[in-house]
């Protein structure tokens, strides 16, 4: 049976959903790849317009990079959860290399966890405050601040658990299970508020493309191997720099 926490986390991400709606008319989500079928429509539309005598102006932006903005204004936390990873590399290697033994090992991964955990979840609880506070997030702050409230609650369930793990107050069995509960609360917490975050790259992306004159904004991932840049443009640091001030 799933938790209150989860079906109310479920219920604003809902609302969030569908104002992320135009976000993937103007690019794709985060994790969605374009089909075959897909990229060869958009080909032929491309042709059509070209044959016709008409110019299509498209641009791009990197999703990965433009949503960075959101989480680097949050750096310290940022990296608090990359120092504990780091951590966990550390201590994956000494167990592989036998300068720590398997109980050793198990306790310290456990604590880890929970610490990168409460890291992460603190991390996106300081990014909802500042989505709240600002007012390029209005639109959206009465859903915000429904999300904050259950972000609290995970942040004090992952507090609990690092507490108990450390003062070996909890079972294995009982840890394992309440870590994977609050882990999975936690990737719900998480896709909410990259949600309101593509609202607002969505908008920003509009308020770049129109007045100059684009027709079709494209997402792009990573990298791409090759682009002409006589018939599309990298829009992403425009986009970055409507969105800077954002939070």
């Amino acid at each position: 049976m799933r938790s209150p926490v989860v079906i109310a986390i479920a219920a604003v991400a809902l609302v969030l959903a569908a104002g992320a709606l135009v976000f993937q008319f103007v690019v794709p989500s985060r994790s969605d790849g374009v089909s075959r079928a897909d990229l060869d429509a958009l080909r032929s539309q491309v042709a059509a317009v070209k044959s016709g005598g008409a110019g299509l102006k498209v641009a791009f932006v990197n999703i990965d990079n433009a949503f960075a903005v959101f989480l680097n204004a949050v750096s310290d936390l940022r990296q608090r959860s990359t120092d504990k990873l780091q951590e966990i590399t550390d201590l994956q290697n000494s167990f592989s290399n036998g300068t720590v033994t398997q109980d050793q090992y198990q306790k310290r991964l456990n604590e880890y966890n929970t610490e990168l955990l409460d890291a992460n979840i603190a991390m996106y609880a300081n990014v909802l405050d500042r989505m709240i506070a600002s007012s390029s997030f209005s639109d959206l702050r009465a859903d915000l601040q429904r999300v904050r409230e259950m972000a609290q609650s995970l942040l004090d369930e992952a507090k609990n658990l690092v507490s108990m793990v450390k003062g070996g107050a909890i079972s294995s069995s009982e840890f394992q299970t309440r870590l994977s509960q609050t882990q999975a609360n936690y990737a719900s917490l998480e896709k909410i508020v990259n949600q309101a975050c593509a609202v607002k790259i969505s908008q920003a992306a509009q308020k770049v493309a129109i007045p100059r004159g684009f027709d079709l904004v494209l997402i792009q991932k990573n990298v791409v191997l090759y682009f002409n840049p006589a018939m599309v443009t990298d829009i992403t640091d425009f986009v970055k720099s409507e969105i800077a001030g954002y939070l």
